[in-house]
């Protein structure tokens, strides 16, 4: 089977290094990506932007973008167009007006806060009053924490899952196909040294899928493992038997190998979407993430994550592995009764 392997260089390439391409650019993209940042467009002069000067003035550089100009109505179509985020200008009255774009929410929502503390403060210097009450605000994680620590234990997640899966799914049905399982089934050689082969070969693939993506990530783009990271090892090991028994019961019923590749599909892409792989799922409707708890990839990231950029320890991680090795069983019992040696 690793001969094999070897030889396949196109099923090589898509279950070791294109899983690694979505890391890199992933981490590529949000590298150093650690505050929103938003392009604001200045009407003539605006005394609460141009007195700030100093460190206030450079604080207030790293998240906005200032562009002077002085035709407010192009400016305000074009922050209507998504050039610019928001436009703001000073009256003569003194009043700051800010006009902003709601087609990205989560920006929009952090030019006003941002613009409330710039105006907070200004009239706390002009009153000379201290405030009343003063927040002291700082994160639980390390003061390093970057995007790459969520990124990399969500695609590492679906790199297991995927060659799990369609390892299994296409080797089974190849296999039946060019009547290698008849010849296996006449040899000398029990289905048990099969089957344990097969494992053996989607352990190594995923423990080496593990090795790159954690030595990449560490590298290239700053991950930062926590103490227990350790525990990502039969942490993966658990999940590739029970991402195997998916593909093993989607190569039993295939009779084609795009019959099985498209079953793993299936099977596969929305679970990545809907457990996390790609993007948090704290914004979805509370029916998808119930539809997510059903799915072995969710628990899987939850854990990586947890044991390798949180602080978690074994107790994080023994009951998704438990959960696993159960969610394994059954459907590997499920494909027992479904496998055939040849095509009927």
């Amino acid at each position: 089977m690793l001969l094999g392997m070897k030889r396949d260089r196109t099923a090589t390439f898509f279950i070791l290094l294109f899983p690694l391409v979505f890391l890199v650019f992933f981490g590529g993209v949000s590298k150093g990506d650690h505050s929103p940042h938003a392009k604001v467009a200045q009407v003539g002069a605006v005394k609460l932007f141009d007195s700030i000067q100093g460190p206030d003035r450079a604080g207030l550089d790293k998240v906005l973008t200032i562009t002077h100009t002085d035709d407010e109505a192009a400016t305000l179509e074009k922050v209507r167009k998504g050039d610019f985020d928001a436009l703001i200008k000073q009256g003569a009255d003194g009043k700051v007006e800010l006009r902003f774009t709601a087609a990205d929410q989560v920006r929009a929502g952090a030019l006003q806060g941002i613009l409330n503390s710039v105006v907070q403060e200004a009239n706390q210097a002009a009153t000379g009053q201290k405030p009343a009450y003063v927040l002291d605000s700082q994160q639980v994680e390390d003061k390093s924490l970057k995007p790459i620590q969520f990124l990399t234990p969500g695609l590492l997640g679906w790199a297991v899952a995927t060659g799990a899966v369609f390892g299994a799914a296409l080797t089974l049905v190849n296999w039946r196909k060019s009547k290698v399982l008849r010849r296996l089934r006449l040899a000398p050689i029990s289905a048990g040294t099969v089957v344990s082969s097969r494992i053996l070969v989607s352990l190594v693939t995923a423990l080496l899928q593990t090795t790159v993506f954690v030595v990449v990530a560490t590298s290239f783009f700053g991950l930062k493992l926590t103490g227990n990271w350790w525990l990502i090892i039969p942490l993966v090991a658990c999940a590739t038997l029970a991402f195997m028994s998916i593909g093993l019961l989607a190569g039993s019923v295939a009779k084609t190998e795009e019959a099985a590749s498209g079953i793993s599909q299936v099977i596969v892409l929305p679970m990545s979407f809907l457990s996390g792989s790609f993007f948090p799922m704290d914004g979805a409707p509370g029916w998808l993430k119930t539809v997510s708890e059903f799915m072995p990839l969710h628990y899987l990231v939850s854990s990586a994550q947890s044991v390798l950029t949180r602080g978690g320890g074994v107790m994080d991680a023994l009951p998704t592995m438990g959960g696993l090795l159960l969610f394994a069983a059954v459907l590997t019992g499920i494909s027992w009764k479904l496998f055939k040696w040849e095509d009927a």
